[in-house]
């Protein structure tokens, strides 16, 4: 009898633990995958600046930066910017805009900027001469 008792217990363990790696999955593979699809979606776009970056769109999943360097997500070949001049960084589902201690500095709808700013759709971020929109979409 204790020994089906014991078997039902173990039968009974191995489906909660299924059940609820079930549910970690379920959860985890959202995330993963990306923005969920209740998530908007934020996309940067050259507007003004250098010919070969206008009309340039970058879609942002994660930290994007600007600056001179080849090894920025969008390089400005230009002697104001820095080798990493600005930072767009997601979180949750805002995006900010931070200097990253340039020389000429970053504006925001034509605003310097020495904090951290949160980002709203259709304004315009100035690094120099180049003019990025960021737009949200749903």
């Amino acid at each position: 009898m204790i020994d089906v008792a014991l078997l039902a217990g173990r039968l009974l363990f191995v489906v909660l633990l299924f059940l609820f790696l079930f549910a970690i999955m379920k959860t985890g593979v959202g995330l993963v995958s990306g923005q969920r699809k209740s998530q908007r979606s934020w996309t940067l776009s050259v507007e003004k600046g250098p010919k070969e970056l206008r009309g340039v769109s970058i879609a942002v999943r994660g930290p994007v930066i600007v600056g001179r360097s080849p090894n920025a997500d969008i390089v400005i070949a230009a002697g104001y910017v820095s080798a990493r001049h600005a930072k767009f960084t997601l979180m949750g589902q805002n995006l900010f805009i931070e200097d990253l201690g340039s020389t000429n500095g970053t504006a925001v709808n034509g605003k310097n900027i020495s904090a951290p700013c949160a980002l709203r759709s259709g304004d315009l971020v100035s690094v120099g001469d180049v003019s990025i929109r960021v737009r949200q979409q749903a």
